[in-house]
């Protein structure tokens, strides 16, 4: 079975994200803050630790620069028309637009980018970040990801 077939989110999709998101136009994603926001965390805690640690110092510097934000938000789920409950905890949703995923992993796989988009179709938001703190410089290993509604 596909990933069509199972409505399933591919990471095949998600490796094709940057070229067709270069066609979508968002008024106003929230991106460019965000993204620094993660690269000052980096500046000035460094690569090696938990997530939690990064987690903590993203949610300070996202304040500090006016960004409304929820951690650790709960998204239900349902299974043919069956509520299954709480399906994953969204690490922070952000300006109730960016779904932020944060990793502190060597590398980012295949399969954290479908994650990524599953919880963006679930969540029914438009736009995704993948941020690995791990990466230096963090820029590159920052996944961006669209919900094509």
């Amino acid at each position: 079975m596909t990933a069509l077939q199972t409505q399933q989110p591919d990471a095949k999709d998600a490796k094709d994200s940057r070229r067709t998101q270069k066609n979508t136009n968002f008024n106003d994603d929230f991106s460019h803050p965000i993204i620094g926001a993660a690269v000052e965390v980096q500046r000035v805690l460094g690569v090696g630790l938990l997530e939690s640690a990064y987690a903590n110092a993203l949610a300070h510097e996202l304040t500090q620069r006016g960004l409304r934000f929820q951690r650790e938000v709960p998204i239900k789920a349902s299974y043919k028309g069956l509520d299954i409950g709480i399906a994953y905890r969204a690490d922070f949703i952000i300006e109730d637009s960016v779904v932020v995923e944060l990793k502190a992993q060597d590398a980012v796989a295949d399969a954290h980018r479908a994650q990524l988009l599953t919880y963006l179709r679930l969540s029914g938001l438009p736009l995704g970040l993948l941020i690995n703190f791990h990466v230096f410089p963090v820029v590159k290993g920052i996944h961006r990801l669209v919900n094509k509604l």
